[in-house]
């Protein structure tokens, strides 16, 4: 049975999680890629709080509708990019999760461990299912300086589905991953 995390996500709740265990995020979660996380980690300010926040490593593809924002596609990026800057933004932001796909390194799973951060890994491929997740877009940030894909963009989501691969205690499912596929070759 999944667990179930809802906004705002506190260290504590986030100290519970487990490598391998599955989790339901809902409520307020916000992407960021590359240019963003550059930003953050060299001392950039956000116009909300990332606080107890999640930073979802996602371009969505966004449309305007009837005056609205509209979430068609949600699929989530390469986090390893970003391993440059993670433990900066944790640190300096409060930021409590981090969703991805393919994990990250180590300065990031230290940072987390010290800051009661989590790293979730959300299924590539399936970006309209997670899109369907997406309920609410409640803003959008950096738009104009940073483009559509790379902004910064609000999103209000229920049952968004991950699964724990790095958690708060410095145990990754990636690195455990990595050292038995090293002694089976």
């Amino acid at each position: 049975m999944p667990v179930t995390l809802t906004y705002p996500f506190t260290s504590a709740s986030i100290r519970r999680l487990k490598v391998g265990e599955r989790v339901l995020l809902s409520g307020r979660i916000f992407t960021g890629r590359d240019r963003l996380h550059k930003f953050l980690a060299e001392g950039g300010h956000t116009p909300v709080s990332l606080k107890n926040g999640a930073i979802y490593h996602c371009g969505p593809v966004v449309i305007r509708a009837k005056g609205r924002w509209r979430v068609r596609a949600a699929g989530p990026t390469t986090s390893i990019r970003e391993e440059p800057y993670m433990a900066a933004i944790i640190k300096q932001h409060g930021l409590t999760v981090i969703i991805g796909k393919g994990g990250m390194g180590a300065e990031t799973r230290q940072a987390c461990r010290r800051y009661g951060c989590v790293y979730l890994h959300a299924v590539g491929g399936a970006a309209q299912v997670l899109a369907d997740t997406v309920k609410n877009v409640s803003g959008v940030h950096f738009h104009k300086n940073f483009g559509p894909t790379e902004a910064l963009w609000e999103l209000e989501v229920i049952d968004f589905p991950c699964l724990v691969t790095m958690d708060a205690h410095g145990h990754s499912l990636h690195e455990l991953i990595a050292k038995l596929s090293e002694a089976k070759i």
